[in-house]
């Protein structure tokens, strides 16, 4: 196997992995499987608050979260299909990018819903 084939290989596995664990992290936390913990989710003072604030502010940012997954997922199949190089770096860069955007917009959505309970209490 040649350096570009490992090359787009550990790419394509890096990329796949990373959209996986951002599916599984968006239905675990939404779920309540994923406990307040200061690794993975939301932790932002007002998402660490309580149990309650943990969880609806992960149970909105569930679908953005999901498409941050998919993104990355999706882009990264130029990298095993015979497409150019170049064509296959841009995809990924432009999953990379649209994963942190979709990230960080789920992050801005539970944290509005968290506040939201918060100032109802």
């Amino acid at each position: 196997m040649g350096e570009e084939t490992i090359a787009r290989l550990v790419l394509f596995v890096v990329s796949v992995g990373s959209g996986v664990l951002v599916l599984w992290m968006a239905q675990a936390a939404a779920s309540g499987r994923l406990r307040r913990n200061p690794v993975a989710g939301i932790r932002l003072p007002v998402t660490m608050a309580s149990d309650s604030a943990w969880l609806t502010a992960h149970q909105a940012a569930k679908r953005p979260t999901q498409w941050a997954g998919w993104c990355a997922i999706a882009f990264a199949f130029p990298c095993v299909v015979p497409l150019s190089l170049p064509f296959a770096l841009t995809s990924i860069f432009i999953g990379a990018v649209g994963l942190l955007v979709f990230v960080l917009y789920g992050a801005a959505v539970g944290s509005r819903a968290a506040r939201a309970l918060a100032d109802g209490d």
